[in-house]
């Protein structure tokens, strides 16, 4: 094994990892708040834009990492979409029940 390989693995677990804690946090929390769905869909064409590239590429890392990529953009993206209406409208809670003479016209 070469050393740009063995820097490809490196890099490629290291990324990997890097982003592990942000998507379990999403998945967890359900909260996607500080993304834009501009960012994740743009994120979600650019990878798909660059498939294209990766697989001209001899197999190695790099189509590990773009893997990886490809499945966190699209998983941030569901979730976007799928949480979104769960989280940015909380259920409001229930109001007192009014009685008959609080809204009697001679109170």
């Amino acid at each position: 094994m070469n050393v740009s390989v063995l820097a490809g693995m490196v890099s490629t677990l290291l990324f990997a990892v890097s982003y592990l804690p942000m998507l379990l946090k999403a998945l967890r929390t359900r909260d996607l708040d500080s993304y834009s769905l501009g960012y994740l869909a743009l994120s979600n064409a650019a990878n798909a834009v660059h498939s294209v590239y990766v697989v001209s590429l001899p197999l190695g890392p790099i189509w590990l990492l773009h893997f990886f990529y490809v499945v966190a953009s699209a998983l941030l993206l569901i979730w976007y979409l799928r949480f979104r209406s769960v989280h940015n409208h909380p259920t409001a809670p229930a109001s007192p029940r009014r009685h008959h003479h609080d809204h009697h016209p001679s109170n």
